[in-house]
């Protein structure tokens, strides 16, 4: 007999600044090092259901079928949403303190955590 699980799915969306200067290489592969950690962690406990970094850039549609094409993200943006983790957890107040392990709350990143509302079967 299978049993269905209770586990809803959350989009941890991470904001970071495009301001201010990059870090040198030993710094990112510090900063690298301190994320796998994290996810590895997320991912043994069964919490972690897929993960990908985004470009800074790309393109926004709007209007009528899309019919205004503009790039992004624009230059008065002091932010951009560079990555995503889609995460396993029983309610919004475990998916925030998954979120609260991210090793970038110690830095310029700010992480948004979103319940993912399923679409009915099609």
């Amino acid at each position: 007999m299978t049993t269905k699980s209770t586990k809803s799915q959350f989009l941890l969306l991470f904001h970071h600044s495009i301001e201010g200067p990059d870090p040198t290489p030993a710094e990112m592969e510090q900063i690298m090092g301190r994320w796998m950690a994290w996810m590895k962690g997320m991912g043994a406990k069964g919490q972690m259901a897929g993960t990908n970094r985004l470009q800074e850039t790309g393109k926004v549609l709007r209007g009528p079928r899309g019919a205004s094409v503009t790039d992004g993200p624009y230059v008065e943006s002091k932010e951009v949403v560079g990555g995503y983790i889609l995460i396993n957890a029983d309610s919004y107040a475990e998916a925030v303190a998954i979120a609260r392990g991210c090793p970038g709350l110690d830095g310029e990143i700010a992480v948004e955590v979103r319940e993912v509302e399923p679409l009915p079967a099609m």
